[in-house]
């Protein structure tokens, strides 16, 4: 399940008719280890800039640079470059990578998030994507979400740029391991916990 809706995969830019609003039916909000960048001269106080598929004026164009970890960089310069985008989006979660991003923050705790999405996608385009008013959507947070917008901020810092980083947090169910333990599964038949856990999250991906 990809965490974006197929108007949004590919590496072209998608156009739709959206409104902005605050409804969270089919918001492009997204809420699960999301980032976002956004210049401040951009902001608008007359709105909440949460799209929403609803009908309404104006239009927007999202184009999605990844589909999963590992996806081709080159899609990133033809959308900044060739898409007029207002919003970037990368999709970089599958059950096997949110493994892998567990098993790099056990080695550190300041890992767990897709490295190459901070210094591959965002660093050598971070000016342009200023200079083009693009906001950037992406799940690369992975199980460490805060570590990510640190590296963000300091490449960021580093262009000489006043971008607002944020992030959303709250899927990491380890606290309530003992709570859904307790949960009747409805796949089928019901498995216990393992004895060991490493993570366990609400996953969008």
């Amino acid at each position: 399940m990809s965490a974006f809706p197929p108007l949004l995969r590919g590496s072209r830019a998608a156009s739709g008719r959206l409104s902005r609003g605050g409804s969270a039916g089919n918001s492009l909000c997204f809420r699960a280890k999301c980032l976002r960048l956004a210049s401040s001269q951009h902001e608008h106080s007359s709105s909440s800039r949460c799209y929403t598929n609803a009908a309404g004026t104006g239009t927007v164009r999202i184009g999605c640079a990844s589909g999963f970890w590992g996806d081709t960089a080159t899609s990133v310069p033809q959308l900044i470059y060739g898409g007029n985008l207002d919003f970037l989006v990368f999709d970089y979660l599958s059950e096997i990578t949110m493994s892998l991003l567990t098993a790099a923050r056990t080695k550190a705790p300041d890992l767990g998030y897709a490295p190459d999405f901070v210094h591959v996608a965002l660093a050598p385009f971070i000016n342009d994507i200023h200079r083009n008013g693009i906001r950037v959507v992406s799940n690369a947070g992975g199980v460490n979400p805060l570590a990510c917008a640190e590296a963000i901020q300091e490449v960021v810092r580093k262009a000489g740029l006043d971008l607002k980083v944020a992030v959303v947090t709250g899927d990491d169910l380890m606290p309530q391991r003992s709570l859904l333990s307790k949960v009747k599964m409805a796949d089928g038949g019901r498995q216990a916990l393992p004895r060991t856990l490493h993570s366990m999250n609400a996953y969008l991906g």
